[in-house]
């Protein structure tokens, strides 16, 4: 498994039932707030790249657990 590549922003529609907003007003804060609509895009692509970069080390960490469990069984 590879390290996991950044991913574009969330859709209109998971911004409308997280951030409570209707379509209308995420279009308006992207015209008239870029800064805040750019921040809330931001926000959300940092967080999917943590969650993948987590996910990606429990998987190496399970890799590495089943490893030493091999190792030990063969010391016994």
């Amino acid at each position: 498994m590879t390290a996991p590549q950044k991913k574009t922003g969330p859709s209109l529609r998971k911004l409308e039932n997280d951030l409570s907003v209707n379509k209308t007003t995420l279009h308006n804060w992207k015209q008239n707030r870029p800064k805040l609509y750019e921040f809330i895009i931001d926000s959300y692509q940092d967080r999917a790249a943590l969650k993948e970069n987590i996910m990606f080390l429990i998987d190496q960490k399970q890799k590495l657990e089943e490893r030493i469990s091999l190792e030990q069984k063969k010391v016994s």
